[in-house]
């Protein structure tokens, strides 16, 4: 298993089924600020819902078409970044995100994000990442801007939830868009 410092004692890891008792407890936590936004907080209330969340996201893994990965911050399980589709036939793929209150205002989530994107182009030569968003979902869409995604735009009341319809900014970047890295000063 990998762990890549995101900086303030946070991490980015693999989040794998067998962390379910640990992912819910977390989706416990966040369920107020996370449940508007994403649907699978809404299915992810006992243990066999939970497992069976991240055994998809396992699965999904193998056929190389998603990833899940876990923010923890000081050893709790805090937030998460995800392929939530990933089609390197096509080049497309799109990240999502989501970060429970305690762990907000420290750009966990830009950082993460920014690990992602980097992975997406440079090693698997992917040539555009997507960032869907509700449109009402501020915090969202003020990362895709922090990550210097361009909004293509609103796909008008495109999926209901809780029995309303709602709309999503679709933003992206493209590879070559992507800044290049700068090499350390070493002098």
């Amino acid at each position: 298993m990998f762990a890549l410092a995101l900086g303030d004692d946070a991490q980015l890891r693999p989040l794998e089924p067998w962390q379910a008792p640990e992912f819910l407890a977390h989706i416990d936590r966040a369920r107020p600020t996370v449940d508007p936004w994403i649907p699978w907080a809404t299915l992810s209330t006992d243990l066999p819902s939970a497992t069976a969340v991240l055994q998809r996201y396992a699965d999904n893994q193998a056929k190389d078409t998603a990833r899940i990965f876990g923010i923890w911050l000081d050893g709790t399980l805090v937030g998460g970044v995800m392929f939530r589709t990933f089609d390197a036939a096509s080049g497309v793929c799109e990240l999502g995100c989501w970060l429970e209150a305690a762990a907000e205002g420290r750009g966990l989530i830009t950082r993460a994000s920014r690990v992602c994107i980097d992975w997406a182009f440079r090693e698997r030569g992917m040539s555009r990442v997507e960032w869907w968003a509700s449109a009402g979902n501020t915090r969202s869409i003020r990362t895709a801007r922090r990550l210097g995604m361009t909004r293509d735009g609103v796909l008008r009341q495109c999926y209901p939830y809780r029995g309303v319809r709602h709309d999503s900014e679709v933003w992206s970047i493209l590879a070559d868009e992507w800044p290049v890295p700068t090499e350390p000063d070493l002098t």
